[in-house]
Formats: structure tokens, sequence, C-alpha cells
């Protein structure tokens, strides 16, 4: 074969190939643009939902128990991840506070809940075969967020500031997190529902 048409058959081959690989980048790029903005979309409904409830709730000591924020928890940490939870819980729990239908307590009270649940559904849903045990198991983690991480990080950041009127008036640690507990328990029932639901018509595997 005659170099010059050599030379011409590689450099059309070439080309092609070059295409061929914009191409598939531009699809990836377009596919992650997509997941992102289905992201933004849920995480979005998500803080609004949380919002919307936000008038319902009961007071214990200085904090505003909000059962549907640790339902939130539960369905951005499975639905999105512990990375997504955490922001759905610091936008929900800032907007409560301006509304009024939060106190500084909704952060340290909602974060670490739904990092917690997205952190251990992406650990078991590699180890564990069961999928409905995974997300009953991850749910069920939310009050280990809430009460032991976000309760132990309340007390150490507020007893500096507060001191003995702090220790007069909660008593005991322990005391302190119970109502979150409650709280929590209830979130747990209500987000585990609502996420089995899902997963039953397959919502689930197709957001997560």
């Amino acid at each position: 074969m005659p170099y010059s048409l050599q030379f011409l058959l590689d450099f059309v081959s070439s080309s092609s190939d070059q295409r061929s690989s914009r191409r598939s980048r531009g699809e990836i790029v377009v596919s992650k643009a997509r997941i992102k903005t289905q992201e933004l979309v849920l995480s979005s409904m998500l803080i609004a939902l949380a919002v919307a409830l936000s008038p319902i709730y009961f007071v214990w000591g200085p904090t505003k128990a909000l059962p549907w924020q640790h339902m939130v928890n539960i369905l951005a940490g499975i639905m999105l991840g512990p990375f997504w939870a955490v922001i759905v819980a610091l936008f929900a729990g800032t907007i409560r506070i301006i509304l009024g239908t939060g106190t500084i307590f909704a952060y340290p009270g909602g974060l670490p809940g739904g990092f917690i649940v997205g952190l251990t559904y992406r650990l078991l849903s590699r180890l564990a075969r069961n999928k409905r045990l995974t997300l009953i198991a991850s749910s069920i983690t939310e009050p280990l967020g809430t009460c032991c991480i976000g309760g132990a990080a309340t007390w150490y950041l507020w007893d500096p500031i507060l001191g003995d009127a702090l220790r007069v008036k909660f008593g005991a640690f322990l005391l302190f997190v119970s109502g979150w507990f409650v709280s929590s328990i209830i979130g747990v029932a209500l987000g585990l529902s609502i996420i089995l639901v899902l997963d039953k018509v397959g919502v689930v595997g197709r957001s997560t």
C-alpha cells in the first residue's frame, strides 16, 4: 500500500477515535450532571418537607424536638448518602431557626443522624445481600448519631459557656438526650416505613 494512502487511512482512523472519545467523555459529563441535578432536586424536596412539618414539635428544655427531621434524615441518608444528608439537615435547621420553629440545637440534633444513616447504608450495601435488612439496620442507627454524637457534642459545646446553669437545668446528660431519643424513635418509625414502601416500588434503587 502506498505510504500516502496508509497515512490518510491512519489519519481518518485517528480522527474517528478522537471523536468517539470526545463523545464518550461528553456522555459521562452529561450523566454526572443529570445525577447531580437529581440530587439537588431530591435534597430540596426533603428540606421543604422538614420545614413544612416543622411547626409540629414538642419542647424539651431549650430545644424544639422535631421527629420529622429524623424521618428526613433517614430518607436523605439512604437515598442521597451521608454528604447530602448533612446538607439537607444543615439547610433545614437553618431555615427552621429563621422561622422560629427551631433552635441552635437543630444542628447537633440533626446533622449527625443523617450522616450516620448514610454512612451505615453505604457500608452495609457492599457487605450485606439482603437489602431490606440493610435498610432496617441503617435506619435504626439514626438515634446513635442524634443522641450519642449530637447529644455529646451539645453537652461539651455548651457546658463551658453555661456551666452550672446547664447542669442544674438538665441535671444529667441522660435527661438531656432523652427527649431527643423519643423524637428520634418516632422519626425512625416514620422514616423506615416510608423507605420500605419506596424500596418496594423501586425508588430507592434508582436514587442510590
